[in-house]
């Protein structure tokens, strides 16, 4: 007799919310109820899942559902979090999923928080923590001893060395590297292809080889 499978609601629009309908369909653990999407008709549906409401219809969708978990996918840091705690306000007890694909690479004694993404082909070192709501996209790496903090993402291809920090909410863009040893603070965007070679702090844009700072940013500033 076949392992009961766990229930999941999926939150989220776009290309991202795709992704995710494809891990978490590799993966196999759970069976995804349908979807809550503001923006979208009750019925419509994506990759073949039924939008079956909005945020504000979770109570009555999740009554008698004692195995049903959610997951939020959006890929922008802030906005994601807005979600989160919009959706924790409307049905407080609600526990969230992760997902990881089964071809992404997984290290010894690694912990992983909820709500977070592992995308295809990425890499995760050993003895790293991967903090609560956080995305490792397409093929990105993060090697030993890394602490990535709630609601942080790294971007296809991006790579860190080993004992990096990132802060929460940032975000590392398509193909950036960090080196090893290096810290990075809260909201802030380390550009595409960029090399950071030193310690950053929060609030910023970085840019270039190597990569430098090339304005503030506000919180709520888009960057996808």
């Amino acid at each position: 007799m076949g392992t009961i499978k766990k229930e999941v609601i999926i939150a989220g629009s776009s290309g991202h919310l795709k992704v995710i309908i494809d891990i978490f369909e590799k993966e196999n653990k759970y069976k995804i109820l349908g979807l809550l999407d503001p923006n979208k008709n009750i019925g419509e549906k994506v990759l073949g899942y039924e939008v079956i409401g909005r945020d504000e219809d979770l109570p009555n969708l999740l009554l008698g559902k004692d195995r049903c978990e959610i997951f939020v996918a959006i890929g922008d840091n802030w906005l994601r979090q807005r979600i989160v705690n919009k959706l924790i306000a409307i049905s407080p007890n609600i526990d969230f999923a992760s997902t990881i694909h089964p071809s992404a690479q997984i290290g010894k004694d690694v912990q992983v928080g909820k709500g977070v993404a592992i995308m295809a082909g990425s890499i995760i070192n050993s003895n790293t923590v991967i903090g609560d709501f956080t995305i490792i996209n397409t093929k990105a790496s993060i090697d030993h001893d890394c602490v990535m903090l709630k609601f942080s993402s790294l971007a296809p291809n991006a790579t860190t060395g080993g004992n990096v920090i990132i802060g929460e909410y940032s975000a590392l863009s398509i193909s950036a590297t960090v080196k090893h040893g290096v810290s990075i603070g809260k909201h802030t965007v380390i550009g595409a292809g960029a090399l950071l070679m030193k310690n950053c702090g929060d609030n910023l844009i970085m840019y270039g080889v190597p990569a430098k700072e090339i304005r503030k940013r506000e919180i709520r500033d888009k960057y996808l």
